[in-house]
Parts: structure tokens; C-alpha cells; sequence
């Protein structure tokens, strides 16, 4: 790391303003208010210039690989640095919330300058966590990250429902994020220091409970089980904000994270093994939750935390390179798909999968994008996420075959869930449709160039990220990330995932897909966090509270109690033994004082007598001693 001053002329600057610029200017626009409408007008403007700069900031900083660092605890700095995974994701967070903003100028109409500024302060705490390599700056971001994702999701205040879902969504990942807290002591107490770079070296013992700590908090950002539930009621927030929270930012931290730990968690023996199969669980689990989903933004939430499963499937078989592919793909693909379903909420009051049929025909450029976007969600060849969820399974494969069949497995429930929203966007609309319109919103029936644009850009990526697959592609990010000779998918694994992939889509265009009525509530989790978590926790605070006024309450007044009379006693002793006798001194004294100033008369003779006086009294005294 370079200190500040040699980090300005080393490129830092290029860091340093990649965090700066939008955390001041985001801060100023929520420091605005919502009161004037010029700065409402001005505010989308403003934070796509932020954020263009940001794009061409993440650029030079991708290819510059700065650090930087200035004192921050007595035990660690404030240290930032863009490493090979670094260079590939914060330029991809960028590019999607411009895109994002973009698409918010025409979704948003309420208190845009509160919005803006809540989306460059978020893009801002995502770039420190992106690129932390202190764990305290890493919690640091995290916090901030964690926040400004709640104020996002309920931004509709005046809407209590949206607040309450962003509550669920907080304290959900808040309880996973005490993971970090427990991390940094460990970490501390294992004397291996405080830089990701040095936390395989903490003693044995220690290792263990930082590597624990790490994978809960990575596990509850990225949604996987059992945390997964939050991630649908976070749903209630602004479709800009579901597409980038939920495609390149918050929810793809958490794997981010692990992804960066993955020589921790390989070092434990442990920690990868449980890592891997979380992920490649939520990844089946998630995705039969998707397919029972009837809600379009439910079934892209609940596909969210499937796809991620294949991001800490890599991070716990260790390809890192693999993972990288799987957040980039993800990102592109689902900030799509997010972004038109808010073009098709916006434009027709509803996200109803039965409401939308036939959507595609009716706005055809957003029907092409989402085309793109769930034929990639499917794993259709040559579109990214086929690429990319094969590179993962490769490496799933040479560690464990069962772990290969349950991706195999994931994958495949991915073409179906994505198949569904495919075939029935194309679908001929039913007659008489227009009357399942409108029931959430009141639909505008218009899609504009503001929200169709980004979705040409989305739709680009996401097929074009395709040319990971070929070997020189491929071999250049595992050189950027130092994983340079790994083996990458044979051409059979990967036409055995193209041809199940377009089974699968088949299989539901001519027989539908099925609907379990059990996993639609997400698998329970949800009630199962309220009756298992929440409420023993609230019955335990009442218990507490209970105790509080009972005992602890009452002690504390009677003691005040008797503290009160024991100094009202003090002050009657003070008042009536003290001070009397004091006061009755004090008489005495000034008694005295007037006898001693009565011989004082000012007359020659009288001091005579008194001399005379005092000479007899004297030799008295000397003939009675002797």
C-alpha cells in the first residue's frame, strides 16, 4: 500500500475521486431536500454526469491498479487497492447505475433529489467495499452499504408497507453482517493482521471463527440460504433501484466477498466444502422457487439468489475466475430484465405474469431486450450466463461429481423459470386482458427512449460477454486473477448444458412448468424467521423488560429512596448538630473577642495599671510554682 501523499502521484487520485465524487455530490443532493423543483429537475442530470465520470473513473483505476491507504484505527488503515477482480466488477457497478439512473428519470417522479443523492452515496459505499483490502474498511463500507440499500428500497416512505419491506430487508442482513464484527476480533486475537491478503495466516483456532464470520455476512448479502427470504420483500423498492441493488451491487457484494476470502476459506478445510454446497443449494432450491413464483419481479428476485448460488459455488471450489464471469454475466442479464419489467409495470400497473402475456408484442424493443435477457437466464447458447455457469461447474466437477450433478441440476431449473417469462411475453394476450391491468399502479401505457435505451445497452452485454467462453478470452481473466493455467469447460460439457437448456425451454413452450404451491412462499423461510427468530427474540426482549421494571427498575428507585433519606437525615445532623455547634463556637468566640477589646481604651495610665496588673499576676505565679 502507498500512503496518500504517494498515492496521489501514483494514480490514487483516480481512487480516491472514484469514491469522493459520488459521496460529496450524493450527500449535497440529499442535503437539498425535496422541497425545491429545480432541484428535482436538475438531479437525474446531475447524477449522470456523477456517474458518467464515474464510468470513465472505473475505467483508468481498471487499468492504473492504484492503492491507496492513510490512518484509520491504531490497528489498521483506511486502505483501498484494485486488484484483477476488482478492475473486472467496479467498472460493471458503474456502468449499471448510470443506467439505472437513467432509466429512474423517467420512473421516479417523488423527491428525485433524495433519490439521486441515495443512489451516488450507495454507488459510493459499493466502490470502498469493491475495492477494501483492510477488514475494517471493509466493514466500514459495508455499513453505509447496508444503509443507504434500506433508505432505497423504502424510499417510498408515505407507503408503510415499502418501509416495512425494507425493515425486513435491513434487519435480516444486519443479523448476517455481525459475522464481520465477529471476523475483525478473531482476526485481531489470531495475530495474522487485519488485510484480507493476511487472513489465512491467523492462528488455526482464530481462522476458523474469522472464516465463519466472513462466509455468514457473504451469505446474508448475497441472499443464500437461509437468509434468501429478505430478498423478496426487498422487491417492494423502485424497479432502478431492484435492478441495481439486486443485479451488480448489494446482493453480488456478498458473493463478491467471498469470492475475495476464497484462499481463506480454502485454508480452514472447512469453510469452501460448506461454502460450495450452500451455493450450489440455494442455487436448486432458489430456482424451484422461481418457478412457482406468478409475480415477475418474485421470479426474478428468487432467480437472483439461484444464480448467485453459482458465484459461492465458485468461491467455495476455488475459481475465482469462474465467479468473476458469473457477477459480470448476472449483472448484465438481470439489470435488464429488472429494468423492463419496471417498463412494463410502469406502463401497464402490473407485474402479473398472467397480466403480461403477449408484452413483447406490444412494445417489441423491450420485448427483443428481455428476449436477450431471459434467453441468457436460461443458459441458451452463446449467451453469457451458458459461458459462465459452465466455467463454474467445470471447476465444481474436479472437486466433487455430486456437486457437479446439483449445478447441472440448478442450471437446468434456471432454463425453467427463465423459459416461462420467455414463452409467455410472446404469447397472443388473452381477450379481454386490459381488465388485469392497473392493479398495482396506475399504468401510463407508454414506454419512452429513457427506459428503453439502457435496455439495448443490457441486452448488448449480455450476449457479449459471451466470448468468455473461447480460450483466449477465458485465459486472460484467469491471468488478471491469478488463477493462469486453469482448466476451463471441454466442448462437451458445455454442449450438454446447451442442449439441456434448450430441452428444458422447450419443454415448458409445449407443456407449461410446473407451479409448487409449496415453494411459493418462499420456502417458508420467511415465517420460518418470524416464528423461529423474531419472535423468541421479541419474547425474550418482553422478558427482559419485564425484569427491567420488576427488579432492576424497583431497585434502582429504592435505592434512591433511601439514598433521599439518608441525606435528608445528613442535612438534619448538618443543620441541627453541626451547624449549631458551630454557630454556638462561632457566639463564643465573638464574646471573647469583646472582653479582649474592652482593656483597649487608648489611655497611657490605664496600659500602666494593666502592666502593673499582669507584673503581680507573674510573680504570683513564680511563688506559687516554686
Amino acid at each position: 500500500m502507498t500512503g496518500l501523499g504517494t498515492g496521489l502521484g501514483s494514480g490514487g487520485w483516480v481512487l480516491w475521486a472514484l469514491v469522493a465524487v459520488p459521496a460529496v455530490v450524493g450527500a449535497a443532493l440529499c442535503a437539498a431536500g425535496t422541497s425545491a423543483r429545480g432541484r428535482q429537475r436538475w438531479a437525474p442530470v446531475t447524477a449522470v454526469l456523477v456517474l458518467v465520470l464515474e464510468c470513465v473513473l472505473a475505467a483508468l483505476a481498471a487499468l492504473q491498479r492504484p492503492s491507496v491507504s492513510v490512518p484509520f484505527l491504531p490497528f489498521a488503515p483506511f486502505a483501498l487497492g484494485v486488484d484483477g477482480l476488482a478492475a473486472l466488477v467496479v467498472p460493471a457497478v458503474t456502468v449499471v447505475a448510470l443506467l439505472a439512473v437513467v432509466v429512474a428519470a423517467a420512473d421516479v417522479d417523488a423527491a428525485r433529489g433524495r433519490f439521486c443523492g441515495l443512489m451516488l452515496l450507495f454507488v459510493a459505499a459499493v466502490v470502498v467495499t469493491a475495492t477494501a483490502t483492510t477488514l475494517p474498511t471493509l466493514l466500514f463500507a459495508w455499513e453505509v452499504m447496508g444503509a443507504t440499500s434500506y433508505a432505497l428500497v423504502g424510499f417510498a416512505w408515505w407507503q408503510r408497507h415499502r418501509v416495512a419491506a425494507g425493515e425486513v430487508a435491513f434487519l435480516t442482513t444486519r443479523l448476517a453482517d455481525l459475522g464481520l464484527y465477529v471476523a475483525v476480533a478473531a482476526a485481531l486475537a489470531g495475530g495474522g493482521g487485519l488485510a484480507l491478503s493476511d487472513l489465512p495466516a491467523a492462528s488455526a483456532g482464530w481462522r476458523d471463527v474469522v472464516a465463519a464470520g466472513v462466509l455468514v455476512a457473504g451469505l446474508g448479502k448475497a441472499a443464500q440460504l437461509p437468509f434468501s427470504f429478505w430478498l423478496s420483500r426487498a422487491m417492494e423498492g423502485p424497479s432502478p433501484v431492484s435492478a441495481l441493488l439486486h443485479s451488480a451491487a448489494m446482493v453480488a457484494m456478498g458473493g463478491y466477498l467471498l469470492l475475495r476470502v476464497a484462499p481463506l476459506l480454502a485454508a480452514t478445510g472447512w469453510a469452501a466444502t460448506t461454502t460450495a454446497w450452500i451455493g450450489v443449494s440455494t442455487a436448486v432450491l432458489m430456482g424451484v422457487v422461481a418457478l412457482a413464483q406468478r409475480d415477475l419481479k418474485q421470479l426474478l428476485a428468487a432467480s437472483t439468489a439461484a444464480q448467485l448460488g453459482f458465484v459461492v459455488l465458485a468461491a467455495g471450489v476455488g475459481s475465482v475466475s469462474g465467479g468473476a464471469v458469473q457477477l459480470l454475466a448476472h449483472a448484465a442479464t438481470k439489470a435488464l430484465l429488472f429494468l423492463a419489467a419496471g417498463a412494463w409495470l410502469s406502463a401497464l400497473g402490473t407485474e402479473q405474469l398472467p397480466a403480461l402475456r403477449g408484452v413483447a408484442r406490444r412494445w417489441p424493443v423491450v420485448g427483443v431486450c428481455a428476449t436477450v435477457g431471459a434467453a441468457s437466464l436460461a443458459g441458451l447458447a452463446p449467451l453469457s450466463l451458458w459461458a459462465s455457469k459452465d466455467e463454474v461447474l467445470t471447476a465444481a466437477l474436479r472437486t466433487s461429481g455430486w456437486l457437479y450433478a446439483a449445478g447441472l441440476l440448478g442450471a437446468v431449473l434456471s432454463a425453467g423459470y427463465a423459459g416461462k417469462v420467455l414463452v409467455l411475453i410472446w404469447r397472443r394476450p388473452r381477450a379481454g386482458a386490459e381488465r388485469e391491468f392497473d392493479t398495482e399502479e396506475t399504468g401510463d401505457r407508454h414506454v419512452g427512449w429513457l427506459e428503453k435505451g439502457p435496455l439495448l445497452v443490457l441486452a448488448v452485454a449480455a450476449a457479449a460477454l459471451s466470448v468468455a467462453a473461447l480460450p483466449p478470452v477465458r485465459q486472460a481473466l484467469a491471468g488478471v486473477l491469478g488463477e493462469r493455467g486453469a482448466p476451463g469447460p471441454e466442448p462437451g460439457e458445455l454442449a450438454v448444458s446447451a442442449v439441456l437448456a434448450v430441452l428444458a425451454v422447450a419443454a415448458v413452450g409445449r407443456w407449461g412448468v410446473p407451479e409448487p404451491s409449496w415453494a411459493r412462499n418462499w420456502l417458508g423461510l420467511g415465517r420460518l424467521a418470524v416464528s423461529g427468530v423474531a419472535r423468541p427474540t421479541e419474547r425474550l426482549a418482553r422478558a427482559l423488560a419485564r425484569f427491567d421494571d420488576a427488579v432492576v427498575h424497583r431497585g434502582v428507585a429504592s435505592g434512591a429512596v433511601l439514598v433521599l433519606r439518608a441525606a435528608r437525615a445528613a442535612a438534619h445532623l448538618d443543620r441541627a448538630g453541626i451547624g449549631a455547634g458551630v454557630e454556638r463556637v462561632a457566639s463564643a468566640v465573638r464574646r471573647l473577642g469583646g472582653l479582649a477589646r474592652r482593656p483597649q481604651t487608648g489611655l497611657v495610665h490605664h496600659y500602666y495599671v494593666h502592666a502593673v496588673a499582669v507584673l503581680a499576676a507573674g510573680a504570683v505565679l513564680l511563688l506559687l510554682v516554686r
